[in-house]
């Protein structure tokens, strides 16, 4: 048994890291990524009360990178994974953009500031994500060619 497992461990490591080389393992690894540096600049503050957003969506965002990496999400089906997806992605935009304008608005502080125009860029990547990955845009069919000497 040991021998089996061993022997098929180049194919799951292999299965696993070619997901990280997606568009959206490459964008799940940004905002990991982006979320632990803004996690980083408002610690760095003296309020760090927004934080928890950072932390969360950074949560959320390494689960979904480990399950679409390890192909769990194939294997759990009584949870809609495009839509699960979708509304993360969403809900992280809608909700950096609130905060990033709190904290752009407040204007103290140098660490607060860099946070607020990252969480800007947040929202731009988070966002970008939820336009990619909306499931009504991915099962829209495309119009069957035409014969260009049929006509009138």
């Amino acid at each position: 048994m040991a021998d089996s497992e061993r022997l098929s461990a180049p194919g799951c490591w292999l299965a696993c890291t070619s997901f990280s080389r997606t568009k959206k393992g490459i964008l799940l690894f940004a905002e990991i990524i982006l979320c632990l540096v803004i996690l980083i600049c408002f610690s760095a503050s003296t309020t760090s009360a927004y934080s928890s957003l950072s932390v969360i969506e950074m949560i959320f965002a390494a689960v979904l990178f480990v399950f679409y990496m390890c192909d769990l999400h194939s294997k759990i089906s009584f949870i809609n994974w495009p839509w699960t997806d979708f509304f993360r992605s969403l809900v992280a935009a809608i909700l950096y953009l609130i905060t990033s304008i709190v904290v752009l608005v407040d204007g103290r502080g140098g660490s607060k500031i860099v946070a607020g125009i990252l969480g800007i860029l947040a929202t731009l990547l988070f966002g970008y994500d939820a336009y990619i990955t909306f499931p009504l845009k991915q099962q829209r069919h495309t119009a069957a060619p035409t014969d260009p000497t049929d006509g009138p």
